[in-house]
């Protein structure tokens, strides 16, 4: 999928979905400007939310340290003082908390920061405010991007602003690559196909939740309906997650997200097919959870657009069962794509 595919402006929204930042002050205006690049966008964003962060205070937290001191400070370690020979200097090693900037949030902000700057395709007035805010971080250890972990960062009331920043980050390092030869870090023109994937399964889940919250949306774990009385090893049966999960009433709707280069695959004599493993996965999803067996449960694939001439189109009944595939169209215009995306509530009957 290429960077055309997708309007960059769509981009920032989808990340104010997925990320739950409609709101937050010093991007508010950046979907109306355009960018010729999605870096570009990233750094925008960047600029303008560390930037109003900076004027409310960095998030601090307290973090230990431990320091040779020529006086006690809070908890003596005994360990590393014998082990270090600090009494010989007149000194002891001591344990101590300081409520710190350099916390993993703030890490990651320099972290990407100075990516951006380095390598990123960025204007050159973007990079000169990107600048700008370093001196800020001072404080903050500036670490490798490719350790940041994503999962680890929390996020509360006092640093609930960090979400959408972070979000913005960590798609940016997740369209990393590591050059061989020169052995530094480059960025790519387009983020890597699983960070979008990622996004596109976020976006769409905090889209329905946004705007639909009567229909319970969630990402959903399926039980497998086996017989409890023959059942054999069934701890190996593999868990089953649903990207989305809608419900009208007993009606309810699968959605499984994908966002491939390829929508469709070759089939016998070039006929173009949905991508079988999808297609059964989603299968098993909806006969696992149609616990009554009466079709109340519906499955949709739900595809990224590809620029391919056939894209998925389908809508069958599997034995009492609604399945169907079909493409959101990232490309076209905000209010379109909104369009598309209320069609899909029509799944979920009355």
């Amino acid at each position: 999928m290429t960077a055309r595919t997708i309007a960059i402006r769509n981009v920032y929204v989808m990340m104010a979905y997925a990320f739950r930042g409609l709101r937050n002050e010093g991007n508010d205006r950046v979907a109306s400007e355009s960018f010729e690049h999605l870096h570009d966008l990233f750094a925008e964003m960047l600029v303008r939310g560390v930037g109003t962060q900076v004027k409310r205070g960095l998030h601090r937290d307290y973090l230990l340290h431990s320091e040779e001191l020529a006086t006690v400070r809070s908890r003596i370690d005994i360990t590393r003082t014998v082990a270090t020979r600090s009494t010989l200097r007149g000194k002891l090693v001591c344990e101590f908390d300081e409520y710190d900037p350099d916390t993993p949030h703030n890490r990651a902000l320099k972290s990407v920061i100075v990516l951006l700057i380095r390598h990123g395709d960025v204007h050159s007035a973007r990079k000169v405010a990107l600048r700008r805010l370093l001196p800020y971080l001072d404080a903050v250890t500036l670490i490798a991007p490719t350790s940041i972990r994503w999962n680890a960062l929390t996020y509360h009331r006092a640093n609930a602003p960090y979400r959408m920043l972070l979000g913005v980050c960590e798609l940016v390092v997740r369209g990393l690559l590591q050059t061989q030869d020169a052995g530094t870090s480059k960025l790519t023109s387009w983020v890597s196909d699983e960070a979008m994937s990622r996004l596109f399964e976020r976006f769409l889940l905090e889209y329905f939740k946004v705007h639909y919250p009567d229909l319970s949306p969630k990402a959903s774990a399926v039980d497998w309906d086996y017989d409890d009385a023959n059942a054999l090893g069934a701890a190996q049966l593999p868990a089953m997650r649903t990207d989305v999960t809608l419900r009208r009433g007993q009606h309810t709707l699968i959605i499984d997200a994908k966002y491939y280069s390829k929508s469709m695959q070759p089939g016998r004599w070039g006929k173009a097919t949905v991508h079988s493993a999808n297609l059964y996965q989603l299968l098993t999803y909806v006969k696992n959870a149609d616990v009554d067996r009466d079709g109340s449960v519906s499955g949709l694939l739900l595809y990224a657009r590809t620029e391919a001439p056939t894209q998925p189109d389908l809508d069958v009944v599997v034995q009492a069962n609604r399945i169907g595939a079909r493409t959101l169209d990232l490309g076209q215009p905000w209010e379109q794509l909104t369009a598309e995306l209320e069609d899909i509530i029509q799944w979920v009957a009355n």
